[in-house]
């Protein structure tokens, strides 16, 4: 056995992009990578027969994959899968993280046998996704390649969080991402249920909190207990835990609003009590019960201690987020922390989650996807007692038209699977407060990026097909961006790169007797200074304002072509107060694009230069961001197109955060994956290193 490492050449990277192509799974699709596997090469097993199911464990997900893919259970059969329980599984490590089981797992396949070995249940679905996974994309008799996969996780926390106060997703959505992400060793769903704008946990003892009137946004919406024990129970059944939160004593002005009463008082605290006992009722499986605990002032004599002893009385450990108002959270208050911002740093002795920067709400479709998943999990390449994980983390607090919308804005699949992969796979040269969100050019973090790209794309076309998916490749996408030249605050001055007639254009240009260079790029999506700047490293080390960028690629076409191009030059947060761009315009700042000379003019905003504020009943986001929209029809001449985008940086706009970015990117027509056959390149090199001239 070996353990799989990135592919460290172009070529190799190409050749595992064109088999990503092919309709049928293999080893060089799995997501997450196992962590060692050897292919054995000799006749697949196939599925779609009678099979022989020995599993001691009656694993429910290892049937159901054998039942989808036509395999019917035969004692007498002579293909066996057979399941066995052992003590451990030499040359795994499982760092323990109470009350999450070891999911080391050993998978042999021969032309005959499946064998699984696991420490404990859990392990033995692990192994069953494994086996999902590579009998994927089929059309006829599926068949599953022969090896030997010995596999573990490095973290043992690898989750996802929606916000249901705010933004309400139904129960089959729900039960849809757990389906999904449980492919991909996705184990945690972070259920935050109560925030200011509604409460979604039924309290029999307290009907009011659910009732139409206290909340704010989707009033009358909300999970009844026998829901919550079937989500619960549906995703137990796929390996995943549920920690379902009910925030206290922060973020709770409906429980205010429908019990006439602050949580902070002897009332609030009874009343608290009573809702733990149900919940903790609703949820007989969860180990964990998180009370939130943020961004409030406490006031009431030892509130969260006192709360979190009361779950402790159920036999529950308790989670708080981490920051508090006070600073970190004690072992007094919690059995385990969630961080978020900068702020929040590990607690000794406890383990943590890490979450500082994995708050998609923020995030665009294709940087911050790089900068999550070549980032180390908290400054650790594997889990250790006091760092269990990452969850990441979906606030839609800005209202967006569908369910739909949250699910493709927040670009959660794509999110998910990079945070998910790295969790499993450990490693990450560096944290990305270290990192950014730049992708490398080349070297092993741009070819480990690339095979996770064709991975994730594999699986687009096959298990989330169905999925609101923006995401198309980028890794070959390539630019040069110079550097920023004063405008006067003037963000509609044309300058140099605008004006030069030089074909294609130089590295370099003169204003106003100063030299400006310029540096190249690789990525659809680029931040000139993110919105964490300068904690989170951007392609500017110091992007001031008062100062204009250009970005310029050329792309080769073969032919004359239809195509579509997804544009953005401001991604709207589903988080915080922003404000509709101006008519006609892509933004607040002046930028413009241009393709082969001809401007592309801004889409027809469905509202312009008007507030969008963060958790307003029914005003939010429409089609600001690209994902919200369809892609900008352009035509592609046979040849070289230029592409052109000027980009001021302004201090005064009205919009909610300070990102100065751009994405490009062609598609097809559809806007459903990149266009093939294309050669992005700044200089007009073809891969043969020969320059072409129109």
């Amino acid at each position: 056995m070996h353990r799989m490492k990135p592919i460290h050449r172009h070529c190799l990277t190409i050749l595992l992009f064109l088999v990503g192509l092919q309709a049928e799974a293999k080893l060089v699709h799995l997501l997450p990578r196992p962590q060692k596997v050897t292919a054995t090469h000799l006749t697949p097993f196939a599925l779609g027969r009678p099979l022989h199911v020995d599993d001691p464990t009656h694993c429910a997900y290892l049937l159901r994959v054998l039942t989808q893919t036509g395999c019917k259970a035969d004692p007498k059969a002579r293909p066996v899968v057979r399941v066995r329980l052992v003590p451990s599984i030499p040359g795994t490590v499982d760092h323990a993280v109470a009350l999450f089981p070891n999911e080391a797992y050993r998978l042999s396949v021969s032309p005959d046998t499946i064998s699984i070995e696991a420490v404990t249940p859990t392990g033995v679905i692990r192994a069953a996704q494994t086996l999902q996974q590579l009998a994927e994309g089929y059309r006829g008799t599926p068949a599953i390649e022969t090896l030997t996969l010995t596999d573990w996780p490095a973290f043992k926390v690898r989750g996802f969080m929606h916000d249901v106060g705010r933004s309400f997703l139904p129960v089959d959505e729900l039960k849809d991402e757990i389906d999904r992400l449980a492919r991909f060793k996705v184990n945690v769903f972070h259920w935050h249920m109560t925030e200011k704008l509604a409460w979604r946990f039924e309290v029999k003892a307290f009907p009011q909190l659910t009732d139409a009137a206290h909340a704010t946004r989707y009033p009358g919406q909300y999970y009844t207990q026998e829901q919550c024990r079937e989500i619960e129970a549906y995703a137990a059944e796929r390996g995943m835990t549920v920690i379902p939160e009910i925030d206290m004593p922060g973020h709770s002005d409906v429980f205010t609003r429908a019990m006439g009463f602050d949580m902070q008082t002897d009332q609030g605290v009874t009343a608290l009590q009573r809702i733990i006992d149900e919940v903790v009722a609703t949820f007989p499986l969860a180990p964990y019960l998180h009370i939130g605990g943020d961004e409030v002032r406490i006031t009431y004599p030892d509130f969260l201690q006192t709360m979190a002893d009361y779950v402790r009385t159920h036999g529950k450990r308790v989670v708080v987020w981490n920051r508090l108002m006070d600073g970190a959270p004690t072992a007094a208050q919690c059995d385990m922390t969630q961080m978020w911002a900068t702020a929040g740093r590990v607690v000794p002795g406890l383990p943590n989650i890490d979450c500082r920067y994995n708050y998609t709400n923020h995030f665009d479709v294709y940087a911050d996807l790089v900068g999550i998943y070549r980032s180390s999990i908290y400054y650790t390449p594997q889990g250790t007692p006091e760092v269990a994980g990452t969850i990441s983390a979906a606030w839609n607090d800005t209202k967006t038209p569908t369910p739909a919308d949250i699910v493709r804005q927040n670009n959660i699949y794509p999110n998910i699977l990079a945070s998910a992969e790295r969790a499993w796979c450990g490693g990450g040269r560096q944290y990305i407060e270290q990192g950014g969100t730049v992708l490398p050019e080349s070297g092993d973090e741009y070819d480990e990026f690339a095979d996770f790209e064709r991975r994730l794309l594999f699986h687009k076309d096959h298990a989330l097909r169905d999925c609101a998916i923006a995401y198309v490749r980028q890794t070959n996408v390539h630019w040069r961006i110079s550097d920023p030249i004063p405008n006067g605050d003037d963000s509609a001055l044309p300058l140099p790169p605008e004006e030069c007639t030089q074909e294609p254009l130089p590295h370099t240009f003169v204003y106003n007797g100063q030299t400006y260079g310029s540096r190249t790029a690789a990525g659809a999506g680029i931040y000139l200074r993110h919105i964490w700047h300068p904690t989170v490293p951007s392609f500017f080390d110091k992007p001031d304002y008062g100062y204009t960028a250009y970005a310029w690629t050329y792309i080769y076409s073969p032919r004359r072509q239809r195509a579509g191009a997804q544009i953005e030059t401001y991604t709207y947060s589903r988080s915080g107060n922003e404000y509709a761009p101006p008519a006609g315009q892509w933004d607040h700042r002046g930028s413009r694009v241009w393709l082969n000379g001809e401007e592309i003019p801004a889409p027809v905003w469905q509202q312009t230069d008007c507030p969008i504020p963060q958790d307003h009943a029914t005003q939010g986001l429409a089609n600001e961001n690209l994902t919200a929209r369809p892609v900008v029809p352009i035509t592609l001449q046979r040849g070289w197109n230029k592409v052109l985008l000027r980009l001021p940086h302004a201090a005064k706009t009205p919009t909610g955060r300070d990102k100065w970015q751009f994405t490009f990117v062609v598609t097809n027509v559809a806007g459903t994956h990149a266009l093939n056959g294309l050669v992005y390149s700044p200089d007009r090199h073809l891969p043969d290193d020969k320059a072409v001239r129109p």
